[in-house]
């Protein structure tokens, strides 16, 4: 009789997959619930808009700087313990953002956050991999995209009824609990590290990423300098973030282990992918870095009325997504970018026209139009990306993949802000009246459905590259088992 079996208790993996779960919710709750306190947070501190812009940005950049690395560290120093300390970092710059007294502390909590949030999102994908049986992976990995879809859903309508009942520092605070649980599901449901090897050695491209983080520091204080005015010292920065990004390539092309893999740029349906993901995101943060201020100063409403019309969007790329996928399955993947920049071309040319007479209807229908759009797109270029790689190149693609996306992020915060700023006419977005705000939105928007113009020529020239569709088209039947491989 063998009782081995039974000598160690292994985790429920329903447990371990509710905490993972948790811990991809958390970092976009984060995002979204301070995209929705902008306006309050702006008249807390008496600050102009792109001031504030940093509140988002501190965010965003660290995320985008530490999220590679995050990853090689935890296959390196362990990533349970790592993940652990992560929770700890993004509870304790949740905490500092709650309790800072001015605009100057409460980014510094940001960068810690988005330090902490970094660590979440890399290290709890590596570890579907670890506790989730083989035949399940790929659904594992589809109910974490959803959670961190639903986070960002969620975020704006619970933030704003958070601020409508606490006030601002509410959506800081409502991290400590969540980090919490978070921890006690680490402790509790995640197996522990294996010992380190001795022959185990870091092969990190760490002048790589303090390139690529001043590159984007440097792109974004270029964009929000000057209080509105583009002058000498924005252009001096720029030139600065110029010169640190073809330093940045240069190391890239002879690292041993590059963050990027420039010999893969060769293929153009990859570069058309990735060109195209940088601006749609870019397309996409302008929703979130100007929609609340225009619901707020020209629509009129309370921040809990803002939060909800915020979540709109989120909501509706969420329960986009399957159909989405069972259309490009039907329709190809190339007839699925272009309907899908279509559409998000049409609810731009929208909004650059919308009057503050059109009301809350005016708005929204458009940013539903845009956003089934961008589900659609995102579902046919993620697989038109990965289609074309070979499978010792996928891991490096799909984070190439995700740091277009993040970049487009960064961008969109800074440079599409700037075009917000510009439009409006005022460096105060406090005393700033509804008809500017108007005005700033429209021109961003304008600018919008511009880049989306550029994206569809991009995929469009990609599709006829030597005659033949660079994007890959899924035959009809793809779900059944009817796929067709080439060599």
């Amino acid at each position: 009789m063998q009782l081995a079996p039974t000598a160690v208790r292994q985790p429920a993996p329903g447990w371990t997959l509710a905490g993972l779960s948790l811990m991809m919710l958390m970092p976009s709750l984060s995002s979204s619930t301070a995209n929705v306190a902008l306006p309050s947070l702006a008249r807390r501190f008496a600050a102009s808009f792109q001031a504030t812009q940093w509140i988002i940005l501190a965010y965003l950049l660290t995320v985008t700087a530490l999220v590679v690395l995050a990853g090689h560290l935890g296959d390196i120093f362990g990533r349970r313990r790592l993940l652990l300390a992560g929770i700890v970092v993004f509870a304790t710059g949740s905490l500092l953002c709650a309790m800072a007294p001015g605009l100057e502390l409460l980014i510094a909590g940001r960068v810690i956050q988005g330090s902490g949030a970094a660590f979440m999102m890399a290290l709890t994908m590596a570890f579907v991999g670890t506790v989730v049986p083989a035949k399940r992976t790929g659904r594992a990995m589809g109910l974490l995209g959803t959670m961190s879809a639903i986070g960002t859903t969620l975020g704006p309508a619970l933030g704003g009824g958070l601020i409508a009942w606490a006030g601002s520092t509410a959506i800081f605070l409502i991290n400590l609990p969540l980090a919490a649980v978070a921890a006690i599901s680490v402790l509790k449901a995640l197996p522990q590290d294996p010992p380190r090897g001795a022959a185990m050695s870091p092969r990190l491209d760490m002048t790589g990423m303090a390139l690529l983080a001043a590159t984007l520091t440097s792109l974004t204080l270029a964009m929000t300098l000057g209080r509105g005015q583009f002058g000498f010292v924005n252009l001096a920065v720029l030139a600065a973030a110029i010169g640190t990004g073809a330093v940045f390539l240069a190391i890239e092309a002879r690292a041993a282990s590059p963050l990027i893999r420039l010999d893969l740029l060769r293929n153009r349906a990859l570069v058309a992918g990735l060109s195209t993901s940088i601006i749609v995101s870019t397309v996409m943060m302008t929703t979130l870095i100007v929609g609340p201020f225009y619901l707020a100063r020209v629509v009129a409403l309370d921040p809990a009325g803002t939060g909800l019309a915020m979540a709109t969007g989120p909501f509706v790329a969420a329960i986009a997504g399957v159909p989405a996928g069972r259309l490009v399955e039907r329709i190809g993947v190339r007839s699925a970018v272009i309907a899908g920049l279509a559409a998000m071309a049409a609810g731009a040319t929208a909004l650059s026209i919308i009057l503050p007479a059109f009301g809350i209807a005016g708005y929204l229908a458009p940013i539903v139009v845009m956003t089934a759009g961008y589900g659609l797109f995102q579902a046919a270029n993620s697989t038109a990306v990965m289609a074309g790689t070979t499978p010792g190149e996928r891991g490096i693609v799909s984070g190439m993949l995700n740091l277009s996306r993040n970049l487009g992020l960064v961008v969109g915060a800074s440079a599409m802000g700037a075009v917000f700023a510009w439009g409006i006419g005022s460096a105060d977005i406090i005393s700033a009246e509804p008809v500017a705000v108007a005005t700033g939105t429209r021109a961003s928007f304008a600018a919008a459905a511009i880049l989306v113009v550029l994206s569809l020529v991009i995929a469009r020239r990609a599709t006829r590259a030597n005659g033949q569709p660079a994007l890959v088209r899924l035959p009809v039947g793809h779900d059944r088992g009817q796929r067709k491989r080439s060599c």
